[in-house]
């Protein structure tokens, strides 16, 4: 595969043919980059698949505890009440969050898919808040350039 070489305006404009509201239901945007062969036939290993398995399967039991008596099963499942109640901030969290609403344009929808997103990752971390680094990391799973 070969990089592309299309015109910045027209990967632009091409982009901006699947709306705004389509793409901002999707919760993580990943560019991956090309990977160089040095990096590929490296010995360095990874995580090794056993421990990333381990860690996701105590990340949804820690979900399945706290929504337990509820219809909810994971923290993609949670409603606006529920964000509120398990995706508290702290005071740094809580400014960078207004920050990126406000430079980012972020919609509502936005806004509570990212308070989501960041109770995952906080989950996957073991952590029982949403840490600063939560939140910065889930804003950066944000699509570049799309507004709202």
């Amino acid at each position: 595969m070969k990089p592309c070489t299309c015109a910045h305006s027209t990967v632009t404009k091409y982009q901006k043919r699947i709306s705004g509201p389509l793409l901002d239901r999707i919760d993580i945007h990943i560019e991956v980059p090309r990977v160089d062969y040095n990096k590929l036939s490296s010995d360095r290993l990874g995580e090794s698949s056993a421990a990333i398995r381990a860690r996701v399967q105590a990340a949804r039991q820690r979900q399945l505890d706290r929504f337990k008596g509820t219809d909810i099963i994971c923290n993609s499942d949670m409603r606006i009440a529920e964000v509120r109640k398990f995706c508290k901030l702290d005071e740094t969290g809580d400014s960078l969050i207004r920050a990126a609403m406000s430079q980012l344009n972020l919609s509502a929808r936005a806004y509570h898919r990212i308070l989501k997103l960041a109770r995952t990752i906080a989950d996957l971390a073991g952590s029982e808040g949403i840490l600063t680094p939560h939140l910065a990391e889930a804003l950066q799973y944000r699509p570049k350039g799309l507004m709202g």
